[in-house]
């Protein structure tokens, strides 16, 4: 048995008769009437029943034109797959990323994607502000997903990499001013706020919600100070300097963390929602050059490059360091 027979198969349940087989296979119906009848014989059975005025499957008919259609499948997957194989990727990607992720991590991956592929034209757009990705032309998204978009419904969306926003300090800032206990005392700390991306449908952004890493309990607090931006730099910045606790993603500040410059607070609790994702906008069939895009990119941060040794956070000083200060600490000088 062969493809052409699976085929035949088909076209004969599909047509409902030896003429109508023979018209989608474009020969005439006496071929069709030969070669089904050399196939019943190979096989020793009938595979359909046949009237002047009917034409049925039998059951060992039905059986074989069920696997017909999975081994049809297969043969036509395979062939797509080597076709591929053999084809250079060519013609552009639009993918937009955000301002800071994506000029850290995200443009180098690119480059070395489309070094592999010279063929490709790679469209980056940096942003703070996640577009209608259809409506805008962009193949995707590599983004801190927070799921709450109007479009969301529309999107398609696959976890790349983790990652968390974790609580930072510089040492002198914990030197001055002690170490929070637990999360409720950072409402009695100065607290760097970050605006990016805020908007009405999104939660406060001085509203902090932690979670324990061993026994995922969560716990929520209001936290203010003299200092906010909508720039995720300039609080780093502030934070370098010693002017307060900040909430930033690990992929940012690794490494400040690894060389001592900023420590973590708390490092049992982070917030759990910063994962970088690929969104994309459905479409009923993904081009080869987009799945292999993301392939690339879960290799890329497969070991999550972020991620290293971090400086433990200080034991606070015996002298006036408290578990909820009762005044918000100064800022320093200058």
């Amino acid at each position: 048995m062969d493809r052409d027979d699976l085929e035949l198969m088909q076209a004969i349940r599909a047509q409902g008769s030896l003429a109508g087989a023979g018209l989608a296979l474009g020969v005439v119906p006496s071929v069709i009437t030969k070669r089904l009848g050399a196939l019943e014989a190979r096989l020793g059975q009938r595979m359909f029943e046949r009237t002047t005025r009917r034409l049925s499957l039998t059951t060992e008919g039905e059986a074989l034109c069920l696997r017909a259609d999975s081994l049809l499948d297969g043969f036509a997957a395979l062939e797509t797959e080597l076709s591929e194989r053999q084809d250079a990727l060519n013609g552009t990607l639009r993918l937009i990323a955000t301002f800071g992720f994506g000029r850290r991590w995200v443009g180098p991956a690119i480059a070395a994607f489309q070094a592999r592929h010279p063929g490709l034209r790679i469209d980056l757009h940096l942003t703070e502000q996640l577009p209608d990705l259809g409506a805008e032309g962009f193949d995707g998204a590599i983004w801190l997903w927070s799921g709450q978009s109007r479009h969301a419904s529309d999107w398609v969306t696959r976890r790349i990499a983790r990652n968390q926003r974790v609580l930072a300090a510089a040492p002198s800032y914990l030197d001055r001013c002690g170490l929070p206990a637990d999360p409720p005392a950072l409402a009695g700390h100065e607290c760097l706020v970050t605006r990016e991306n805020a908007n009405a449908l999104q939660r406060p952004v001085d509203l902090w919600s932690l979670r324990h890493s061993r026994d995922g309990s969560t716990a929520r607090v209001r936290v203010g100070g003299a200092l906010a931006s909508n720039s995720g730099e300039m609080v780093r910045d502030w934070c370098l300097e010693g002017r307060g606790i900040m909430l930033r993603s690990l992929w940012d500040i690794a490494p400040q963390l690894a060389s001592g410059e900023l420590v973590r607070v708390l490092p049992q609790y982070a917030m759990p929602d910063a994962d970088i994702h690929w969104i994309a906008p459905w479409r009923p069939k993904t081009p080869r050059r987009v799945r292999l895009l993301i392939d690339h990119l879960v290799e890329a941060f497969r070991s999550e490059p972020w991620k290293v040794e971090t400086a433990a956070a200080p034991k606070p000083a015996r002298r006036g360091a408290k578990a909820t200060p009762a005044r918000r600490p100064r800022a320093p000088p200058g």
